[in-house]
C-alpha cells in the first residue's frame, strides 16, 4: 500500500535545481545536521544502468520508482524524526521530461503536484560544473535553471532559493528548516 506522505506528520523538504547545484553535497550536510538519511535520487541509478541514455517511455517507470523511492523513505522514518530529505522528487522528472522531450505525461505532472513538499531548496548555478558521465547539459545550465526555477514556482510550495558556498547554503537552508520544525 502506497504510504499518503502527505498526512505523515513528516517534514518533507526537496533539494531541487538543475544538473550539478550541489544538491547532493548540501543534502548529505544536512542530513549529518539533522540526523536524518538523505533519500537519493532514484532516476541517478535508472540512468547509470542504462548508460545515460534515457528515453520517453522510461519515464514512467522513473516516476514509480522515485514515489515509491519515497514512500518508502517517509514510511522508515515516521515516528522517528520530523524531517524527511530528498535529494530531488517528482518535480525533476517534469521538468527534464520536458526539456528533452517537449512534453510529460500528465499523471505525473499530476503526482507532482500533489506530492509537493513543506519546502523546496533550489540550489542556484553559482555551483562549478562537474562533469559524471551521466550530466551533459553544462552548456545549457542558465536555461535548465531557468526550468527548474518556473516549475518551482509554479508548484505553489514554499521554496528557498540557495546562493554561495556550501557554508553559506547550510546557513540558508538550516534557518528555513529550523522555522519548519519549530512552526
Amino acid at each position: 500500500m502506497e504510504a499518503d506522505t502527505r498526512t505523515s506528520h513528516v517534514i518533507r523538504v526537496v533539494l531541487t535545481g538543475s544538473e550539478s547545484t550541489g544538491k547532493t553535497t548540501l543534502g548529505r550536510e544536512l542530513a549529518q545536521r539533522y540526523g536524518v538519511a538523505l533519500a537519493p535520487e532514484f532516476v541517478r541509478s535508472f540512468a547509470e544502468e542504462r548508460g545515460g541514455v534515457i528515453r520517453f517511455e522510461d519515464h514512467g517507470p522513473i516516476a514509480r520508482g522515485q514515489m515509491q523511492l519515497e514512500d518508502d523513505y517517509i514510511a522508515r522514518t515516521r515516528g522517528a524524526r520530523p524531517l524527511a530529505l530528498f535529494d530531488t522528487d517528482l518535480l525533476s522528472t517534469v521538468v527534464y521530461c520536458n526539456h528533452y522531450f517537449g512534453r510529460c505525461p500528465t499523471w505525473i505532472e499530476d503526482a507532482a503536484r500533489e506530492r509537493r513538499p513543506e519546502l523546496y531548496l533550489l540550489c542556484e548555478i553559482d555551483a562549478p560544473w562537474v562533469a559524471d558521465g551521466v550530466r551533459d547539459r553544462g552548456e545549457q545550465r542558465e536555461e535548465l535553471q531557468a526550468l527548474f526555477r518556473g516549475a518551482v514556482v509554479a508548484s505553489g510550495a514554499p521554496y528557498l532559493s540557495l546562493h554561495g558556498d556550501v557554508a553559506a547554503r547550510m546557513a540558508q537552508a538550516t534557518a528555513a528548516i529550523d522555522r519548519l520544525i519549530a512552526s
